[in-house]
């Protein structure tokens, strides 16, 4: 994965709370191969209507909001079923940071894994970022992984992440790569446990 620590641009308010995976890819784009690119089919249902022309109303639909890097939500984000495609559909699109004040535990941590920051902050600080978007579609947004700050105009928000998530991100690391970050470690206790227990080792070992 691509090291995550710092993300600038725009960010699109999406206003809605409860939005789930069966809306951020719907289940009949999935039969597709990934390598296709699930970007187009994001929250597809909600953006166009029945002829498949998108809704002008829609934010992602928007300049300057329909390439922005960034998503603000609100609470209970990516939500229902466990696919992981609904993360390839932000990512594919071209969303690196989804911001809101809850997530579904599966969604965040497919999030993690895919190389998306899941950035949580508090109802308040949400409605009033949602606010300012809406009203300044030019507003830029930095988000900084190492200090785990969301910034615009003079304002600065703190968000919250799992401390290994963090790190898994901000180094481009997949979950084999964590286990190996704790080699030294694993080395260190298997000499010491065979010293300490010989009798748990095969004689060949």
């Amino acid at each position: 994965m691509k090291p995550l620590v710092q993300v600038a641009g725009h960010a699109c308010p999406l206003g809605l709370a409860s939005v789930d995976t069966d809306q951020l890819i719907p289940a009949r784009f999935m039969k597709r191969p990934r390598s296709e690119g699930y970007g187009g089919f994001l929250l597809h249902d909600l953006r166009r209507d029945e002829a498949g022309a998108e809704k002008p109303d829609f934010p992602l639909n928007q300049v300057p909001w329909r390439d922005a890097p960034i998503l603000v939500a609100r609470r209970n984000f990516g939500s229902g079923s466990s696919r992981e495609a609904a993360v390839y559909a932000l990512a594919d699109h071209g969303i690196r940071v989804v911001v809101a004040p809850t997530f579904g535990d599966i969604f965040a941590s497919n999030a993690v894994k895919n190389g998306l920051l899941p950035a949580v902050i508090g109802e308040a600080e949400a409605e009033e970022l949602l606010a300012v978007l809406t009203a300044r579609p030019d507003c830029l947004m930095l988000v900084d992984l190492e200090a785990c700050t969301l910034s615009w105009d003079n304002r600065a928000v703190p968000f919250r992440i799992d401390p290994v998530w963090r790190e898994q991100l901000l180094n481009g690391w997949d979950d084999i790569d964590v286990t190996r970050s704790f080699s030294a470690d694993i080395t260190r206790f298997k000499a010491a446990t065979g010293q300490a227990r010989p009798w748990i080792w095969p004689a060949d070992a």
